[in-house]
């Protein structure tokens, strides 16, 4: 395949092809409203609204194997229909949206971290991940991808974001949506390439590709052939058949290696929700419901912030805590986040979407008569606690202090 070449002649057959793999665009608008009809729809169907308790008892040091054990336990019914509460043993605090969001925040790191060996880091790109096939390999891997399947259900049902940087057509995945080749750019550029110059030019005018409907791939350090069809390999791809062959092949390299673990996913996915009410949903705005927005932006920060106790827009102090979050990084801004609303990703429609467990809740920066005193979070109502600091120096260090030296310092 020699993706150099530019000429074109087989493109009016491929019409067809192309106009199903136009990316549709939504706008954000647009987004907004399946988000907000999907909750409210949700609301009326009763999901996570009780009177029953789906109580997760946590221990830090044993964050998926207790997580697993009780939510596995859990029936459908209850898992649709119970108020998530959530404790981690030996802490204080009661969970009244705070825990929760910092339960899905904690089990993303585990559970997403190709070390653990469900996920793998995609083949272009070190910081998005993808199913593993190696995952068979993993002790009960299939009860392992239906838990996780339960947990995007959860995060979803409880208005919670997930660390997951998941690449693009995981979510097609979830949402049972048909593959396309736009969906291999991001994900393999050179197997994109390679197949975008089998879209665009005549095969009859290359009679030495050797093309057929087979093959080969790595399982476990042996090179074996697989037919994408029955008897592919004695198949040749020509310029009439070479459409099928490009569908078979987006199939195969998207999913290759993991059907059973995208069977016990989409088993776990639906066990927490009707399929019915995902109808709506575009890969994308599913996307940006469960991850969330990841670069913060400061002006709406600042737009969405309430200030108690005597602090205000032009207090000193806050003039210096905005300049602190200024000279922060963007990860530092989603630490100093997550430090305060117990998790590190924004709703999609920014910090006037922030909630507890109940109803939205604005960030909040709150005086806290203690001067001498690092700066202390309520999760459960968004709050800083901010002592009225004498300098900026001092602000910045011990805010730096408190958001990067411990998860749980300062919480109540």
């Amino acid at each position: 395949m020699n993706p150099a070449s530019t000429s074109k002649p087989g493109s009016q057959v491929l019409s067809s092809f192309n106009s199903r793999n136009l990316r549709r665009s939504v706008s954000p608008n647009r987004h907004r409203f399946i988000i907000r009809r999907f909750y409210s729809n949700l609301t009326r169907r009763g999901y996570a609204q009780g009177p029953a308790y789906l109580r997760v008892s946590i221990r830090r040091s044993h964050v998926l194997d207790d997580s697993f054990r009780r939510i596995m336990a859990a029936s459908k019914k209850k898992l649709r229909r119970s108020h998530l509460i959530v404790n981690f043993v030996s802490e204080q605090g009661m969970d009244f949206g705070g825990l929760t969001r910092e339960f899905f925040s904690s089990i993303s790191r585990k559970l997403f971290d190709p070390c653990f060996g469900l996920f793998e880091y995609s083949a272009d790109d070190t910081h998005k991940i993808q199913m593993s096939p190696l995952s068979a390999s993993v002790t009960n891997f299939e009860g392992w991808f239906q838990f996780v399947g339960r947990i995007f259900g959860l995060a979803l049902i409880n208005r919670c974001q997930l660390e997951a940087p998941l690449v693009g057509h995981f979510y097609k995945i979830l949402l049972r949506l048909p593959m396309t080749l736009s969906d291999l750019e991001s994900f393999d550029d050179e197997f994109f390439q390679s197949l975008e110059w089998i879209r665009d030019n005549d095969l009859s005018a290359f009679p030495d590709l050797d093309l057929t409907f087979c093959v080969t791939e790595n399982v476990l350090g042996d090179i074996v052939e697989r037919d994408l069809k029955a008897d592919g390999r004695n198949i040749a791809v020509n310029e009439m058949n070479k459409l099928e062959f490009l569908s078979l092949m987006i199939k195969w390299r998207l999913g290759r290696g993991v059907q059973q673990q995208t069977e016990c996913l989409l088993r776990g996915f639906y066990q927490v929700i009707d399929s019915r009410l995902m109808k709506s949903f575009t890969a994308l705005t599913l996307q940006l419901v469960i991850a969330g927005t990841p670069e913060i932006d400061i002006n709406n920060w600042r737009c969405f912030t309430e200030y108690r106790g005597g602090y205000d827009n032009n207090h000193q102090v806050i003039v210096w805590f905005w300049e602190t979050v200024t000279k922060f990084t963007n990860e530092q801004r989603s630490r100093l986040l997550k430090f305060v609303t117990g998790t590190s990703s924004l709703p999609y429609e920014g910090f006037v979407a922030l909630r507890n467990a109940s109803r939205p809740t604005r960030f909040c920066i709150v005086k806290w008569n203690e001067p001498n005193a690092l700066p202390c979070a309520s999760t459960c109502t968004n709050r800083l606690l901010l002592p009225p600091y004498s300098t900026a120096e001092e602000l910045y260090e011990k805010l730096l202090f408190a958001v990067e030296e411990t998860d749980t310092f300062g919480r109540i």
